[in-house]
């Protein structure tokens, strides 16, 4: 059966979850925090986190990852979803 990949495109806002971790910790929470809400947003077990995206929080190293970060959240089946950074 073929059918369309639901798309949607969402802004995470990761300041407001950071604050509370220790600034040498936060780019790891980040991605954590990340990966909670998009099991969230997507409604799917398995999600595939594009390599950009863990690129672009890291980029300013471990202490000062980007406060928001806008996402692309295509669903491919019932159970996996595919995660893109929006340029």
């Amino acid at each position: 059966m073929n059918y369309m990949a639901e798309e949607k495109i969402i802004t995470i806002n990761l300041r407001k979850s950071m604050k509370k971790t220790p600034k040498w910790r936060r780019a790891k929470e980040g991605m954590n925090i990340l990966r909670e809400i998009l099991k969230k947003n997507s409604n799917t077990e398995k999600i595939k986190i594009d390599k950009s995206i863990n690129e672009r929080i890291w980029s300013r190293s471990i202490k000062n990852p980007p406060s928001r970060i806008r996402l692309k959240i295509s669903k491919i089946d019932d159970k996996t979803s595919k995660v893109e950074l929006v340029k």
